[in-house]
């Protein structure tokens, strides 16, 4: 009996620590549609990577002229030309593959580049949210665009557009 009333002073001392916790919601995909910079980023960011496929795009159809040529010629082709050509064909391939990974490899130019235009991006939106927070008191701030498990979530606890106001961007 002993035990089961301590258990229950103990739940019910974790419920009252939990109820006076402050929580609020930002909608990140709202939030950064209204922001120009983060536009202007993903704009500069498609028109790099359009530019970087171009590049890649024309090595791999030297490839494949490259090939087609071969196929025509290689009758006419001594065995040691063959082998130079297909060595020739095999570097480009290379070459074409060494420039997809370092354009968008997983620590490529593209992630470089994209760390340097979003990052200060999303350190003013931080900084904006942590002013919010220090300011009302909230612990705990989600993120309802990140599709996380809520269920349902009162509007009157979504700072989004509070978040765009402190950056500047009425709403």
């Amino acid at each position: 009996m002993k035990q089961t009333l301590i258990t229950l002073a103990l739940a019910m001392t974790t419920c009252l620590a939990a109820s006076a916790q402050k929580f609020a919601l930002v909608d990140m995909e709202y939030i950064l549609k209204n922001v120009p910079a983060y536009e202007r980023a993903n704009e500069q960011l498609n028109q790099i990577s359009k530019k970087w496929e171009g590049e890649i795009e024309a090595v791999l159809k030297d490839v494949e002229a490259q090939y087609k040529k071969y196929q025509s010629e290689a009758v006419f082709l001594s065995d040691a030309q063959k082998t130079k050509t297909e060595e020739s064909i095999m570097a480009k391939e290379k070459q074409a593959s060494d420039l997809k990974k370092k354009y968008f490899g997983a620590e490529g130019e593209l992630f470089k580049k994209r760390q340097s235009l979003m990052a200060p991006i999303q350190d003013e939106i931080y900084n904006a949210v942590k002013d919010i927070c220090d300011q009302r008191g909230y612990q705990l701030v989600l993120d309802r665009a990140s599709g996380g498990s809520i269920i349902y979530a009162s509007p009157k606890i979504d700072i989004s557009d509070e978040v765009l106001q402190k950056l500047g961007y009425a709403h």
